[in-house]
């Protein structure tokens, strides 16, 4: 699971499509671009990148005191070519009925 859907933005008259998905820390600008391009067939343009560091968090018991750390991870936010308008998401698909069993 290398790349996952944080949100997402339509393109509006002003302004392209844009995505910010939350990617492992050690992959690149470049990594990015190419993954979506090549298995998502997306027109992506622009690709910026924010490191973050893993919450620090204590839990305190009765008789000690327990150190921990969240993961680091990376977001990354893409910006989309002009044949992109809308990222579909929220769109429901329509449910299909289930058929009455025969008698």
């Amino acid at each position: 699971m290398p790349i996952t859907l944080v949100s997402a933005r339509n393109a509006t008259e002003t302004a392209p499509a844009m995505a910010t998905f939350r990617v492992l820390p050690k992959m690149t600008k470049h990594e990015i671009k190419e993954y979506l391009t090549k298995i998502y067939n997306l027109p992506v343009t622009q690709v910026d990148t924010i490191n973050y560091m893993g919450k620090r968090k204590r839990a305190i018991g009765k008789r000690k005191s327990v150190y921990y750390k969240y993961r680091d991870f990376k977001k990354a936010h893409v910006t989309f070519g002009p044949g992109l308008t809308d990222v579909g998401k929220g769109t429901k698909m329509e449910e299909s009925e289930p058929e009455p069993e025969p008698e």
